[in-house]
């Protein structure tokens, strides 16, 4: 099983990306995000055992309690730059969130799954770019959007989910759901 850790957003975010995205789609022929599966990454665990799930869960319950992380949705930029774009992300605020995502990275290194080695960097991606593209009219209609800001909540929960690979694309099934706080 493919699996990663992270939260999920909640409809009325996921309806304004949507309305970003079909804005945007039409000046950029990149791979296109689904809205329907855009979510925060805090750790990326790849394959796993299923017979082994019970115990990642089990791990994942020793994550220490915490409030709830206010979480705001907002600006626009691609990884690694702007100037050799393979990723055009959206920007996540989430103060707290870096030690959520410190704490699933111990929880999971006590089953043996490698820990993080880069800083961690909360994003949604939106698209991927496969090619060198002209990305002038991407560029002119985000420089033309009335505003950057694309919502906030609060997480309550993180959640383990299972993402099956298709030739359509990925499908992620949350598998179990951890609350933040007791």
């Amino acid at each position: 099983m493919r699996l990663f850790i992270g939260l999920d957003l909640p409809a009325g975010v996921i309806g304004n990306l949507e309305a970003l995205l079909d804005q945007l789609r039409p000046t950029a022929r990149i791979q296109w995000s689904p809205p329907a599966n855009l979510h925060i990454t805090t750790k990326f665990i790849g394959e796993w055992p299923e017979t082994r799930v019970d115990e990642l869960k089990s791990a994942l319950r020793t994550v220490p309690s915490r409030p709830a992380l206010g979480v705001h949705i907002r600006q626009l930029g691609f990884f690694p730059n702007p100037h050799s774009p393979r990723i055009f992300w959206c920007g996540i605020e989430a103060p707290g969130l870096d030690a959520l995502a410190a704490d699933t990275d111990r929880a999971t290194g006590t089953l043996g799954i490698a820990g993080e080695k880069r800083e961690f960097s909360p994003h949604l991606t939106l698209a991927r770019i496969k090619e060198k593209l002209d990305l002038q009219p991407l560029r002119e209609k985000i420089a033309g959007l009335p505003s950057l800001d694309f919502g906030r909540f609060e997480a309550r929960s993180f959640f383990l989910y299972q993402s099956q690979l298709r030739p359509t694309g990925s499908v992620y099934t949350k598998l179990a759901e951890f609350p933040l706080f007791q």
